[in-house]
């Protein structure tokens, strides 16, 4: 079985543009062609035209709804403007010589043909094209967010999975034998081990696509929550329970992929936003599993934490149908060479690297940590995990929230600025935070917390759109050394998809110096702050790597 397609040649090379039967006989439509707006006309015999779409009296690009017709055997169409009519064979004007000015009356025209393919299979596109305002319009705004909103879900469940054991240490009581010491090292194991799986995962959604792989990591999902909720009872040993919080680290890998997979859909000026909203939809899965961690506790008591698990088999398994029923694969994101290896050689990768420890690093780090602070800084007035576990949600609910804003803001007023003045406000929390410390002031530490979550969030959002605004100047910079337009922005994409995996795995490795900076200052001095300290200085290092990296004059980049 096969399928019918169009390619018009505007001189560099053959371009699929439609399908033949998407095209209604007597009719044009618009397509944008290397740069150039087209006018395609399939007449009633079924014959295809390709010209110009702009009316050279008026200026206007209307040709494309102009009426078909003939003259003398002659296939034109006459310009819903001033009605003159074109040969649709050689674009000349059958009714005056010259337009205003001198200029030639007369379209461009292209070649155009028509090709037979093998069938799509089901959810896999062949054709996309969201930098076409035209198709984007058309077609595919409607399929981006349809698979936006799957990738979300499976990618919020991921964040609850990886972030399980933020919770299940506060259900961990004296009949487990574990110091507060141990339950860090709890927190930390599953970071580690999902910050190691974001570059596998992203390779993954290039080889496999989209659909086929949100598919495959959503069903990974149910080994960790089927072992915790298998091993969790007193009694059993704390290596046992590292080696199953590691496992839980297949759900933070699901982030890595989702964000390469998503970025391919979106066109370049809406991408902050997007990102910011599949991000932020997906880092809601961590105040989401403290709330039901909350609810448990409050409910059924600490004895029983292998309810929680329990609880995420079937949304898991209703997460993965969804996805095989509604997503897509893409099938041009497959990479021609090695972007991932290419990217490592490219001095942004490290320098955003670096600036994605601070923003991601911290949010997902102080998600993982935050109840067990609470707990051993202030033993008081936490007496109970669930007096800890009903704050502990706060800060990563507005993180999340906060982290579409910081994209939003990034397409507004540039990535580089917003992360900068996102550090800066983060040293001043961090700031607030050590002095709350040192005063034993509950309300203002927490105060500190919340802002930096916030902060964090807004970090998060606006880092990652620096990163497509970096490839997309290195796009004009090759299209205006000559270099094939379409062919840059397809490796722009690659490029930009390899970046976030590094990216995500090197931020997220943020998150396990985090707790092991909370499990140090706390086993050599009772409070945090050596890591409050810590922290401070690493924002700081961050805001000089913003501002001399991209925002001095010397540096400065339209659209980072």
């Amino acid at each position: 079985m096969s399928t019918r397609t169009v390619e018009i040649d505007a001189g560099a090379g053959w371009r699929t543009v439609c399908g033949y039967d998407e095209l209604q006989p007597g009719r044009g439509v618009t397509v944008l062609v290397d740069g150039h707006q087209v006018a395609l006309f399939r007449d009633r015999a079924g014959e295809l035209y390709a010209v110009g779409n702009q009316d050279p009296f008026s200026g206007a690009h209307v040709i494309s709804r102009g009426i078909l017709g003939s003259r003398a055997g002659v296939p034109v169409v006459a310009s819903p403007m001033y009605k003159q009519a074109f040969d649709l064979r050689s674009g000349a004007c059958l009714d005056e010589d010259g337009a205003t000015g001198a200029a030639p009356a007369a379209l461009p025209v292209w070649p155009v043909r028509i090709t037979e393919a093998p069938a799509p299979r089901p959810h896999r596109i062949t054709d996309w094209r969201p930098e076409d305002p035209v198709f984007w319009e058309t077609t595919g705004a409607r399929t981006a967010r349809r698979n936006l909103v799957h990738s979300v879900l499976c990618e919020h469940i991921g964040f609850s999975v990886w972030s399980l054991w933020s919770v299940l240490v506060l259900f961990l009581g004296p009949e487990y034998g574990i110091d507060p010491a141990g339950k860090f090292l709890l927190t930390a194991v599953p970071t580690l081990a999902g910050s190691a799986l974001r570059l596998p995962y992203t390779v993954a959604v290039a080889v496999l696509g989209g659909r086929t792989w949100t598919v495959v990591s959503a069903l990974v999902l149910l080994v960790p929550t089927a072992l915790t909720a298998w091993v969790l009872h007193p009694g059993v040993s704390y290596t046992t329970l590292l080696a199953v919080a590691a496992v839980a680290g297949v759900g933070g890998g699901n982030f890595a992929s989702s964000m390469a997979n998503i970025n391919s859909f979106y066109p370049q000026r809406l991408k902050g936003r997007v990102l910011g909203i599949n991000a932020g939809g997906g880092n809601l899965g961590v105040p989401a599993v403290q709330l039901l961690g909350l609810a448990v506790l409050a409910t059924a008591g600490a004895a029983h934490p292998r309810i929680l698990p329990l609880l995420y088999i079937p949304l898991i398994a209703a997460a993965a149908v969804a996805a095989y029923l509604r997503m897509d694969d893409l099938a041009h994101v497959r990479p021609a060479g090695r972007p991932l290896r290419e990217v490592t050689r490219n001095p942004h990768t490290w320098l955003v690297s670096l600036l994605y420890i601070g923003t991601f690093g911290s949010f997902i780090g102080f998600g993982f940590a935050f109840g067990q602070v609470l707990l051993v800084q202030f033993p008081d007035a936490f007496p109970t995990p669930v007096r800890a576990a009903s704050l502990t949600f706060l800060g990563p609910l507005l993180g999340s929230l906060a982290r579409p804003v910081g994209g939003w803001l990034a397409d507004r007023w540039g990535g580089a600025r917003v992360t900068f003045w996102a550090f800066a406000a983060m040293a001043a929390g961090t700031l607030l935070v050590l002095a709350a410390s040192q005063h034993h002031s509950l309300p203002l530490f927490l105060t500190g917390f919340v802002l930096l979550f916030v902060l964090s969030g807004l970090g998060n959002g606006s880092t990652y759109k620096m990163i497509p605004g970096i490839f997309r100047a290195e796009v004009r910079r090759r299209a205006a050394a000559g270099t094939d337009t379409r062919a840059a922005e397809e490796r722009s994409h690659l490029h930009a998809s390899a970046l976030m995996g590094i990216a995500g795995a090197v931020g997220a490795f943020g998150g396990v110096i985090v707790n092991v900076a909370f499990r140090q200052a706390f086993l050599d001095s009772g409070t945090g702050e050596a890591a409050y300290a810590a922290f401070l200085a690493l924002y700081l290092l961050c805001l000089a790597v913003t501002w001399a990296g991209y925002l001095r004059p010397a540096r400065r980049t339209a659209g980072v």
